[in-house]
């Protein structure tokens, strides 16, 4: 007979494995490439790696029997550098293409974000900010 206790106690087992390990786990299976560190996840046929750039984590690359590949793209890499250097200029572009579509949110967008979450800038911004009265009525 399973006892209420014991199946918690294996249901709580299973919480605390660690699925994403970072790098600096001692139980972290690492792979350092030039400029990158590959910390394996989980997988046999492809094994998944998490990719850190520095200390950030900026995705993941699956090593196949014959291949790389990165999941960004459709490309098969023979090495793991070439799939995690793939990954991180797709992220960069990604990442220019995002800033030079995106506008800055207007005065009036700023009033309605919370204090703290302002940056520097915005504030500047709103601090500059005079708002039209035109839409405002003497009673």
């Amino acid at each position: 007979m399973i006892s209420p206790f014991s199946l918690q106690e294996a249901q709580s087992d299973d919480l605390t494995d660690k699925i994403l390990l970072p790098p600096t786990d001692p139980s972290a299976e690492v792979m350092e490439i030039p400029g990158y560190k590959l910390v394996y996840v989980n997988g046999a046929c492809p094994r998944n790696y998490q990719v850190y750039k520095a200390d950030s984590m900026i995705g993941v690359i699956f090593q196949h029997i014959t291949h790389w590949s990165n999941g960004v793209d459709s490309l098969r890499y023979a090495q793991a550098l070439d799939a995690a250097v793939g990954l991180d200029e797709f992220l960069k572009v990604a990442r220019i293409s995002k800033t030079a579509t995106e506008q800055p949110p207007s005065e009036e967008e700023l009033l309605d974000k919370e204090f703290d979450s302002l940056t520097s800038d915005e504030w500047e911004r709103l601090k500059r900010y005079v708002p039209q009265a035109k839409d405002l009525v003497a009673a």
